[in-house]
């Protein structure tokens, strides 16, 4: 096996579970989540040996999970079926439980470009220049998307009744 495969085998290993989150946040599912870490994956690893700087292959990844979200969302509209009562068979979200709690509905309600400015200024802390860099766009639509962004999760928050907690109780 070339050191090439060993090389993207540790980085797959070391940095998939920190992928995976940032594949939640952009997709709000877990199942979508998983394929989307693994069509970016599968990309990067056609391009691994490509890769002249492979310190900034988690970044290199996450940019790919970023495009195919985006990609994916203009190619289909999925309308999904919300329901009161989640059937017992639902697996657990593990390590997911602390992106769940109120911060996923608000995500899940904002388009895709403007969930993905928030989660890679907020939940991945890049600065603005950084995320409209690989986002390939200005800096000032950054800050018009964060602006927006924020206004309409302080206001989906607003309208959110405080017994948040007591629905999830009730799942």
């Amino acid at each position: 096996m070339s050191s090439d495969e060993d090389e993207f085998r540790d980085f797959v290993v070391a940095r998939s579970p920190a992928l995976l989150r940032v594949a939640f946040l952009l997709t709000g599912d877990r199942g979508h989540a998983e394929d989307l870490l693994q069509t970016a994956l599968m990309k990067t690893a056609r391009r691994w040996t490509k890769l002249v700087d492979r310190e900034a292959s988690y970044a290199y990844v996450r940019r790919v999970m970023v495009n195919t979200q985006i990609s994916w969302l203009r190619r289909r509209r999925v309308v999904e079926n919300f329901v009161d009562v989640v059937p017992d068979s639902v697996a657990q979200l593990d390590d997911f439980s602390a992106i769940e709690g109120r911060a996923l509905p608000a995500l899940a309600q904002l388009p895709a470009g403007m969930r993905a400015v928030l989660v890679l200024r907020f939940y991945e802390d890049l600065s603005e220049a950084e995320t409209a860099r690989l986002l390939g766009c200005s800096l000032g639509t950054v800050k018009s998307q964060t602006s927006r962004g924020l206004g309409r999760l302080r206001a989906y928050f607003a309208e959110v009744p405080s017994n948040y907690a007591t629905h999830r109780e009730e799942l």
